[in-house]
């Protein structure tokens, strides 16, 4: 489970939450929430709740664009330490914005440079374009460079994110096979088409999420699939722990467990 899902509450009630669930462990999104920051911190939850950190999201959203620096391939270094530190095997990261050109020029050569150096998978994410500022109700752009499609230039792992499939129109399944063998990391959730990032729980939108939980047990897949739901409208502790056990169950029935 990600802590994105608890969202705007702090890691530790993700790290609380997917334990009583019975998660096999959490994704931690960084962010402005000091406890996602902090490695000790985030060591301490793991030990107190016995739910092991498995990837973390390194600080890529236009919110967190100063968390830990403003320098984006400090951000990155950081993450792959916090993930070696935490025993994590992935670091998901979102591709460059247009406009971080000398980040976006090397990317490719950072991500492959401490792949190699750490042992670390560094799962780079698929996107969705966004309507500009004053732009027509039909107008999207691109914010990423060179596309929002990670597969354009080709990585050695991916993050497919079938929230963002939903919302770029996207064919999730095509992309999931253009990813190939690279593909280390599922984002689990549903859109309904919106060009809007809705992380929706799987099946309540229009995505093939049972179907790509089925391929992926067929191929035996051997990466991480997270629930990155959005509880942000649940009324009550009850209620958000209501959604996410169901996505927990939705995601072990279709993976065949």
């Amino acid at each position: 489970m990600s802590t994105a899902s608890v969202w705007p509450q702090r890691a530790s009630a993700g790290f609380e939450l997917a334990s009583t669930l019975g998660y096999d462990g959490v994704e931690v999104m960084v962010w402005a929430d000091q406890e996602s920051q902090s490695v000790p911190t985030l060591r301490k939850r793991s030990r107190e709740t016995g739910v092991p950190v498995l990837a973390v999201h390194s600080p890529s959203l236009l919110i967190t664009q100063r968390v830990w620096s403003p320098d984006p391939v400090v951000r990155l270094r950081r993450s792959v330490e916090a993930a070696m530190e935490l025993e994590a095997s992935t670091v998901v990261v979102h591709p460059p914005f247009r406009w971080q050109r000398r980040y976006g020029d090397a990317f490719a050569d950072l991500v492959a440079e401490l792949e190699d150096s750490s042992g670390v998978h560094i799962a780079v994410e698929n996107m969705f374009k966004v309507r500009p500022p004053g732009g027509g109700r039909n107008s999207r752009v691109s914010a990423f460079r060179p596309s929002i499609d990670p597969t354009d230039v080709g990585y050695a792992h991916y993050t497919l994110d079938l929230s963002h499939t939903a919302a770029a129109g996207m064919d999730a399944l095509a992309l999931a096979e253009r990813m190939g063998e690279g593909l280390a990391h599922v984002h689990l959730a549903d859109g309904t088409g919106i060009p809007k990032d809705e992380h929706l729980a799987p099946g309540h939108g229009g995505q093939p999420c049972a179907e790509l939980l089925e391929r992926l047990t067929r191929s035996q897949f051997g990466g991480q699939i997270v629930l990155e739901v959005n509880t942000r409208t649940a009324r009550s502790p009850a209620q958000r722990a209501r959604v996410l056990g169901e996505a927990l169950l939705y995601t072990r029935l279709h993976l065949g467990q």
